[in-house]
């Protein structure tokens, strides 16, 4: 599991969190909220923006009913055919190229999900650092295909995929010639509940494929996508809004600048807490050793007076014996005279 570089961007166990800002359709039709969602992205610290590259009639048919129209009380686009969600969400071709350019300005990676081949096409030609593969696309192998051929890191969503067809879907990308792979840990719900997010998949996941295992979450708030950098995620995928008080198709799920700046930060207070396998003081605790509890004198003694519990006690500081060896001292005769807060050592006995 090797790092992958993307545009001076290290991914990997050894560098903090990569964090995506997913912007999906919450720009509401405006490229204006569009770049501001960029610039607020950037500020907030991530190191990437992510779009979707299509258009309705490149996702579906315009049909209003049957299976083709949401019928799901629990879904967020209920009430709605496919066609007009994706006319609604949608990022409009020709704004691609002032968002990446905007990116690229603020120091952070643009780059997007492409849902046919026409799309791979188009942002080929904005050479786009790295790509996408949605959950619903990734057993979409003549895509993957085409986006392996770019040679370019593709990081693949797993949602609702079982082992066979995460399989397929990474054979299909090695065999086409792309060699830097992540794959994401995702439940395709939105939003998703914590308890059906399984998150201990990620380390299996990336023994399983000897790859770099991230997380694209769709839970509210930040706290399962912390929770997965202890597992070994090394990219966190999350929605973002300016507002979502501001509405849009994903708002309802995506993290505000503020919460983004939360999950930046904690994420990386995670990667840090890491560490390695460590027993005994850090160089950082040394000075506390001092105040570990240790044997005591704590009344004034005369040479040859018996040390007893009343005389000597385990307390702190830790500049005396060892309390596990109160039993030893108890008994003996006093050297010398001894003063109250004398720390007990075996030139005293």
């Amino acid at each position: 599991m090797d790092e992958i570089i993307i545009q001076n961007h290290c991914i990997g166990s050894n560098t903090r969190p990569f964090i995506i800002a997913e912007m999906s359709g919450n720009h509401n039709q405006s490229l204006d909220r569009a770049l501001a969602i960029v610039e607020a992205a950037a500020k907030m610290g991530v190191q990437a923006l992510k779009l979707q590259t299509y258009t309705a009639d490149t996702m579906t048919l315009n049909i209003e009913d049957g299976e083709f129209f949401i019928s799901d009380s629990n879904s967020l686009w209920n009430g709605s055919s496919l066609y007009k969600l994706y006319q609604q969400a949608y990022t409009p071709w020709e704004w691609h190229k002032p968002i990446f350019d905007r990116c690229r300005e603020l120091g952070i990676i643009g780059f997007s999900s492409p849902f046919d081949e026409t799309a791979v096409d188009f942002l080929e030609e904005l050479d786009v650092p790295c790509y996408k593969i949605a959950s619903f696309e990734m057993t979409d192998l003549p895509l993957i295909r085409k986006v392996a051929t770019t040679g370019k890191p593709m990081i693949i969503s797993t949602g609702m995929a079982n082992l066979a067809e995460i399989d397929e879907s990474v054979r299909t990308a090695r065999e086409a010639g792309c060699k830097d792979i992540i794959l994401l840990k995702c439940t395709s719900t939105y939003p998703a509940n914590p308890e059906n997010s399984n998150i201990s998949t990620i380390p299996h996941m990336q023994g399983l494929f000897n790859c770099q295992v991230g997380l694209s979450d769709h839970t509210m708030g930040s706290g399962v996508a912390v929770a997965s950098v202890a597992l070994g995620a090394t990219v966190i995928e999350k929605h973002f809004t300016l507002s979502r008080a501001d509405g849009g198709v994903d708002s309802t799920f995506s993290l505000e600048p503020a919460e983004m700046a939360l999950l930046v930060s904690e994420s990386e207070r995670a990667w840090q807490a890491l560490g390695k396998i460590n027993y005994g003081p850090t160089k950082a605790e040394k000075p506390s050793l001092t105040f570990r509890r240790s044997l005591y004198v704590v009344e004034d003694m005369q040479a040859g007076d018996t040390f007893t519990e009343k005389n000597v006690r385990a307390i702190r500081p830790g500049l005396g014996l060892a309390p596990k060896y109160l039993e030893m001292v108890l008994g003996k005769k006093a050297a010398m005279p001894i003063k109250r807060g004398t720390p007990v050592n075996w030139t005293l006995l």
